[in-house]
């Protein structure tokens, strides 16, 4: 049991209460915070438990403390819409060639250095949030443009959880499913909550070892180890796992088997796996990209440890990329980039010999490709 603070005042609710909506359309009183003395508070949202004077905002700089109260500053509020391709979550086995409507806000509660989207996720002007967006509207323009899904993407989804939770109920009331991209740093307490709201989830596993978190990301391993663990072992929500390999930081032998040995033996072989090239980006420029080669070997690592899909992502690579039965190793699901040139799973299973294939899989593969296609919402 936490506090909600209202109108000045704290309240105990449970996992069912809902936060009010203030009357700033862009703040939204929060939940998994307590009051601590002289107008400071605590989040609770995540392992970094933020203790916040009265106008401070925690280390994601979307939460903060106004007058007491902890609010959200990115309600209904997005850096941008796009149509893509599931599998650029990347999905390989949840709805396979289908479009998803993916939007962030901004701000995270990680620092890593070589961040992809640092100009959304490091914003610290609302300037740059241009877009307006209530969760009706959302699952609106999901519907109208075809999409079976809703991406929470851009940046992670855990520090706008109301927000999110809010669109994830829209969406569901019109048949459209959630997808949340997250790097899973969220604390104990509020975890069976976030993910609640969603049908699919990718975790963005950056690394396996508590320095690279602790210096590059400035976050601890343990804390996505157990988010993992708790979608595997306490929900029914498909998840697959992303590890950005980076040259000499994260791509040794070493690691790569002990994180490939961690997820066999406590997620199973069914879990995807991906490996993704590193770009130089952000405060990481002076590192290469990511050679082919050290893909995929560590998709070979993988293999070894019996984990049975592996992919390779930011690179173009067929067979790599490709979906394959672990029985019989019939090509299910050509991949070519974003393009499916195949497709042989009937009813879920494989074409060949009838294995199950994990995943949720429709009738036909989505006919989407590899486009990406920007959308506006009508504020109106």
């Amino acid at each position: 049991m936490f506090y909600i603070g209202v109108y000045g005042y704290s309240y105990q609710y449970t996992l069912d209460t809902k936060p009010a909506l203030l009357m700033n359309p862009d703040q939204r009183e929060t939940l998994f915070w307590h009051p601590l003395d002289n107008k400071r508070i605590q989040c609770d949202l995540c392992p970094h438990h933020c203790t916040l004077k009265d106008g401070q905002r925690g280390v994601c700089y979307v939460r903060g403390n106004v007058n007491g109260l902890m609010q959200l500053h990115t309600y209904g509020r997005s850096s941008g819409f796009c149509i893509d391709p599931i599998e650029k979550k990347p999905l390989n086995h949840y709805l396979p060639g289908t479009p998803v409507l993916s939007f962030g806000t901004a701000g995270c509660n990680l620092a890593c250095k070589f961040c992809q989207n640092w100009d959304i996720s490091k914003a610290r002007g609302m300037d740059l949030l241009c877009n307006n967006a209530t969760p009706k509207q959302l699952a609106t323009a999901a519907t109208d443009n075809k999409c079976r899904a809703v991406a929470f993407t851009y940046n992670d989804p855990v520090i706008f959880l109301e927000y999110a939770e809010d669109v994830a109920a829209a969406c569901r009331a019109a048949d459209i499913k959630s997808i949340a991209v997250t790097a899973g740093y969220i604390s104990d307490a509020a975890r069976p909550r976030f993910f609640s709201s969603f049908d699919a989830v990718n975790i963005d596993l950056k690394a396996f070892t508590d320095h690279f978190y602790r210096h590059i990301c400035g976050g601890k391993l343990s804390t996505i180890l157990d988010t993992l663990m708790y979608l595997k072992h306490e929900t029914s929500i498909w998840f697959e796992i992303t590890t950005l390999l980076i040259p000499n930081k994260n791509d040794s032998n070493e690691e790569i088997e002990a994180l490939c040995s961690w997820v066999s033996k406590n997620l199973g072989q069914d879990v995807p796996l991906h490996f993704s090239a590193f770009h130089p980006d952000w405060k990481m420029q002076n590192i290469p990209a990511t050679p082919l080669a050290t893909l995929l070997r560590a998709r070979s690592i993988a293999l070894q440890n019996q984990i049975r899909y592996v992919y390779i992502g930011n690179i173009q690579h067929v067979q790599a990329s490709s979906t394959y039965c672990h029985n019989c190793k019939t090509l299910l699901i050509e991949r070519n980039g974003y393009q499916l040139d195949s497709w042989y799973i009937h009813d879920g299973k494989c074409g060949q010999c009838e294995t199950v294939i994990p995943g949720i899989f429709g009738k036909n593969p989505g006919n989407w490709g590899p486009k990406r296609q920007p959308i506006f919402i009508d504020e109106n």
